[in-house]
């Protein structure tokens, strides 16, 4: 980070906000395909700033939008529409600044990730707050994300590479994910039941199966970095 200081004890290390990117989501060769070009059509009025604000209001309208289910299922139909709204101002902001040659990567990282970690914080506490999660499993959701986020830009600072996401999956297929589990929300409900007196849906099972698969992947990347970086540094004798 800006400001931290180095291994060597000298000048503080650069953050590797320009580092590599790679992914290998089943998105990746769309987005790579229509994002240059959604930006290439946008009026030259628009900025990064405005499109990363755009994605903020949006997570808080998913959020809003999930609590009040509480009155109506029909709020799911807000919440798949600020999830596209998410994703066109979560993927832009960066493609417009790439495209347009006016990149400030510290900056664009820095607010990039921030935005990133509120957006999830909202959508989690919004599923938490509404009939259909256990605030407990929404939360587990958002500490697993997050977590994982945390890995991502260890990861970034030690092997100047920004791996984000693990596998196949990544954020916007997270939000393709909500969108079709919303409209099986609005066919079927939540499907209360209990186990031992605790009140569940379906969709906590889901939520559930999703934070243990979170912890999975972490572990596993977790050992793998591990000893990849301990063959390149042994421990002196």
């Amino acid at each position: 980070m800006e400001g931290a200081p180095s291994s060597s004890g000298g000048e503080p290390e650069r953050p590797k906000a320009d580092a590599e990117r790679q992914s290998t989501f089943i998105t990746t060769r769309f987005e790579r395909w229509a994002l240059p070009r959604l930006a290439a059509s946008l009026p030259r009025w628009v900025v990064p700033d405005h499109l990363t604000g755009l994605g903020i209001l949006a997570a808080t309208a998913v959020a809003v939008a999930y609590v009040l289910t509480t009155r109506s299922p029909h709020w799911l139909w807000l919440a798949n529409g600020a999830l596209i709204v998410h994703w066109f101002g979560d993927s832009l902001d960066g493609t417009l600044a790439r495209v347009r040659k006016i990149e400030r990567p510290r900056y664009g990282f820095y607010l990039d990730h921030l935005t990133d970690a509120y957006s999830t914080t909202a959508i989690g506490l919004g599923l938490g707050f509404s009939p259909y999660m256990l605030l407990a499993v929404g939360l587990a959701i958002v500490i697993g994300y997050l977590i994982l986020s945390i890995n991502v830009y260890l990861e970034t600072h030690v092997y100047g590479k920004f791996r984000y996401g693990y596998g196949i999956l990544g954020p916007t297929e997270a939000r393709l994910i909500l969108i079709c589990l919303n409209f099986v929300a609005l066919l079927i409900g939540p499907i209360p039941f209990h186990v031992k007196g605790i009140g569940l849906t379906v969709f906590d099972v889901l939520g559930i199966a999703a934070s243990l698969s979170m912890a999975g992947l972490l572990a596993r990347r977790v050992f793998r970095n591990l000893a990849d970086l301990a063959r390149a540094e042994p421990p002196r004798r």
